[in-house]
């Protein structure tokens, strides 16, 4: 899910507001058969994603149970949508000429550059050092992370993505597992939601950080 910064002039919802067009939009994707991109589940989630980056007040933590029960639910299917969309460009991308230098056909390629800028910016300025090499050998695992233990140990940082651990409970875990694992010294990139924003991505708190020394938090565009 990515979508642009929204002007800083843009008026506030009122938390009541907020929640009855979630809850319709949910009840809306929720009938959708499929999630793959088409013009109704592009336009869905687009209304979704441009109403949760409305300034907003909105405390997630005091939301009522069944509030609660559907944010989770809809953030696993920002989660499917998101990587279906994702799918479908890495494959249309992978059969045309020169797919590097179109990369800038999927939608939302400028922001994820704009996030990977940022987040570099982060770690130079916490004392992260200049990587001498990018992307060398570079190859891709897909597994449990809760599997991996002694692995965890040999890079000096490590990317905790939004959607790795929907839950709370799962978050946590998975945070706990990867301090007792991981280099010491190393440093470990959080990414998380805040106000309107945490009905599309799992939050993660300071409480929930336990082991761990932390920066303060920067507050960052919606990417």
């Amino acid at each position: 899910m990515a979508a642009l910064q929204i002007s800083s002039c843009a008026s506030q919802i009122s938390s009541e507001v907020l929640i009855a067009r979630v809850m319709q939009i949910h009840a809306s994707i929720s009938k959708v058969s499929s999630l793959r991109p088409t013009k109704q589940v592009n336009s869905l989630f687009s209304n979704l994603v441009k109403l949760c980056i409305l300034p907003s007040s909105i405390d997630i933590t005091a939301l009522p149970k069944e509030v609660q029960a559907m944010r989770e639910s809809l953030i696993n299917l920002c989660g499917h949508a998101e990587g279906l969309l994702e799918l479908e460009f890495a494959m249309f991308l992978s059969k045309i000429h020169q797919p590097l230098n179109n990369l800038n056909l999927f939608p939302y390629y400028g922001n994820y550059v704009k996030l990977a800028s940022i987040e570099y910016r982060i770690l130079n300025e916490s004392g992260v050092s200049q990587p001498r090499k990018m992307a060398f050998r570079m190859k891709f695992e897909t597994g449990d992370i809760t599997g991996v233990q002694e692995k965890l140990s040999e890079y000096d940082c490590i990317f905790l993505a939004a959607l790795v651990g929907m839950s709370k409970v799962d978050k946590v875990k998975i945070l706990g597992h990867i301090r007792k694992y991981m280099k010491e010294g190393g440093v470990l990139l959080v990414r998380s939601a805040k106000g309107a924003r945490a009905f599309l991505y799992p939050v993660v708190e300071e409480q929930d950080v336990l082991g761990f020394e932390f920066s303060p938090s920067i507050t960052l565009p919606m990417m």
